[in-house]
């Protein structure tokens, strides 16, 4: 009987599911993509897109970020010229591999960094970009007992040429949310922005939605207005 029922249950989910994607087709043309307005991109394209990306598992595991960056170069077969264009999440450009792990040694030393193990799990690989990008994953053990431990997640994309030689990597990640970390302050901030700031937002944003006057215009009026109020009231102004 329970079998009976479950198979039942299976063909009546399946009859519905097939159902709602009927009904999904018959409003969209373009599967489960939706339908799109923009002139820059349209569901044609996004599964040419889709079709053409090779996403793939790929586990490396490094301590130090030159062990690191010459192990990730092997599942495509890339090399590594010393000229590269390196951009640090938009606050430093580097241009020659060697300055990239100058920059890292010395930077992790300041921050009292003892060891950082760098591990992929998996990246996308677009050929027709020439460009692959993944999510690095930092494991950061401290020189001082006094300073925690933590791990950190960081996109990076990598260009390389018709040579398969790496010619360009933009890294970006929360880089408040980094420094927090490496003070000891993540949980405290957590805790101010969930406690504190989003109660408040939550309260403006309502305010705002009611008073039917949000657009660009008047929000950055109030970005304005309320730092030169607070100064006035603390008497700066």
């Amino acid at each position: 009987m329970c079998i009976s029922e479950t198979q039942v249950r299976n063909r009546s989910s399946v009859r519905d599911s097939s159902t709602s994607d009927r009904r999904l087709q018959s409003t969209s043309s373009h599967r489960s993509v939706g339908n799109f307005t923009a002139k820059t991109t349209s569901p044609k394209r996004i599964l040419e897109k889709h079709d053409s990306i090779d996403a793939r598992k790929c586990l490396v595991a490094q301590v130090g970020l030159e062990n690191f960056i010459r192990s990730i170069t092997a599942p495509l077969d890339l090399t590594l010229p010393n000229a590269v264009r390196f951009n640090m999440n938009g606050n430093g450009r580097m241009q020659t591999w060697e300055d990239v792990y100058m920059a890292e040694r010395v930077y992790t030393q300041c921050l009292g960094i003892s060891k950082r193990i760098y591990q992929m799990h998996a990246f996308t690989h677009e050929p027709d970009k020439k460009l692959a990008y993944f999510i690095l994953e930092e494991h950061n053990e401290r020189t001082l007992p006094f300073l925690p431990g933590f791990d950190f997640h960081v996109l990076v994309f990598t260009y390389y040429n018709d040579r398969n030689e790496v010619t360009a990597v933009d890294v970006q990640y929360d880089q408040l949310s980094f420094f927090l970390h490496c003070f000891g302050l993540a949980q405290l901030h957590a805790w101010f922005v969930e406690q504190v700031m989003t109660p408040l937002t939550i309260v403006w944003a309502k305010a705002y939605h009611n008073s039917g006057l949000v657009n660009p215009f008047t929000f950055m009026l109030q970005l304005i207005l309320f730092p030169v109020l607070l100064m006035y009231y603390w008497g700066i102004l």
